[in-house]
């Protein structure tokens, strides 16, 4: 960060660019072995930060700068996988969804994994719950 940036935050603003999370929500209900699982996590780890450079590029500075802080949690369906999304894109808040090339363990186009993030913490414990548990609204 420039001296010119870390004069002109708020405590506030500094608070939240260093308290960013990024969230995983990976399918359980596909029965992928625990590489494929990693692989999937990872492309929507990347796929999300892609797009919140472009949405929200100063929470993806600070993110990458600050830690990079990533959680990995288990959603059980599809459905419940297209709540998130809604809930992301209602909220502002980045994301994207793996669609699988089906060479391995799943069918071509399935959708495996959601990349929440990165956002304030406070922001993404909207969408899934403070521990990475979901909240109700989503089931």
């Amino acid at each position: 960060m420039t001296g010119t940036d870390s004069e002109s935050e708020s405590d506030e603003d500094e608070y939240q660019t260093r308290n960013l999370k990024q969230v995983m929500a990976i399918r359980t209900d596909l029965k992928m072995g625990k590489g494929k699982q990693c692989a999937q996590c990872c492309h929507a780890s990347l796929g999300a930060w892609e797009s919140a450079q472009y949405e929200q590029p100063s929470w993806a500075r600070a993110w990458s700068r600050y830690g990079c802080a990533k959680i990995a949690v288990k959603c059980p369906s599809e459905e419940m996988m297209d709540g998130i999304a809604a809930a992301c894109e209602a909220a502002g808040v980045p994301y994207y969804v793996v669609e699988d090339a089906g060479r391995t363990q799943v069918a071509p186009g399935s959708r495996t994994c959601c990349g929440i993030g990165p956002a304030p913490v406070e922001v993404i414990d909207q969408i899934t719950g403070p521990a990475g548990l979901f909240p109700l609204k989503l089931m």
